[in-house]
């Protein structure tokens, strides 16, 4: 098990490694400045150095992210059992859904912001507007892509279409679900970012913005491995989960 473990992460870790040191040499052989290109050490000593303050504003970022992508979830999930109530109905949503992805979120944020103000509710609406979507596509593609001769089996047997759907397509769409869910959970942190990058008090995008305009890069640099970190750990949380929840595809 762990040599396993050890032949799956040995690669991308030799990698970033490898990365890490050509980036040192390069900064220190030209002498950029920690202005313009900082060195991956003086990035770690800013992680280091405001800490404390990166951890107030990484929990915001995270509150948002996760009340966000736990609401499209929820409401992605009910547009795919509505979508796969009938054909007409597919038909009639399913464009609304696409046409609704066409919005550019960075032109709506400010109008929520004007909305609803500056607190937690409008960078949890950007993150559900950024997560529903997959979420909702993968499952309805999960549901319509059962076996139909399964289907048809359960109806001879008796069965209601809620009990096929309790028993057969939803157990069946779940892979799916988790493809899409994967797909959202790395949007979640930075979509909560676009959000905060229009306007709020805390949280990683005003951290970065204000670090921008400061010229203090390698602090920009600490709040984008931050965010990289949270990202990669959620899309970890969601692989954990689909391990244990549907453990016969992870094997297959």
């Amino acid at each position: 098990m762990k040599h396993r473990w050890f032949s799956r992460l040995w690669p991308p870790l030799a990698a970033l490694a490898l990365i890490l040191i050509l980036w040192e040499l390069l900064v220190s052989a030209t002498h950029i400045s920690n202005h313009i290109l900082p060195a991956p050490g003086a990035v770690a000593a800013a992680l280091f150095e405001y800490r404390d303050i990166l951890a107030v504003h990484t929990l915001q970022t995270l509150l948002e992210a996760v009340l966000g992508l736990g609401i499209a979830v929820a409401l992605g999930v009910a547009a795919a059992l509505v979508l796969d109530t009938s054909a007409l109905v597919r038909r009639a949503i399913y464009p609304v859904l696409v046409t609704s992805q066409t919005v550019p979120m960075i032109a709506l944020a400010p109008l929520l912001l004007i909305w609803l103000g500056f607190d937690l509710r409008p960078k949890v609406i950007i993150v559900v507007l950024y997560c529903f979507f997959p979420v909702a596509i993968a499952m309805a593609r999960g549901l319509a892509d059962v076996d139909p001769e399964q289907i048809n089996l359960f109806r001879s047997m008796g069965a209601s279409y809620r009990q096929t759907l309790k028993m057969l397509k939803i157990p069946a769409a779940l892979p799916a679900f988790f493809s899409g869910l994967k797909i959202a959970v790395t949007y979640s942190m930075t979509a909560a970012i676009v959000g905060e990058y229009v306007g709020a008090y805390t949280g990683l995008g005003i951290f970065i913005q204000t670090s921008a305009n400061a010229h203090a890069v390698p602090l920009v640099f600490a709040a984008i491995i931050i965010t990289s970190a949270v990202s990669l750990a959620l899309f970890g949380l969601v692989g954990l989960a689909e391990r244990l929840v549907v453990p016969w595809h992870h094997s297959r």
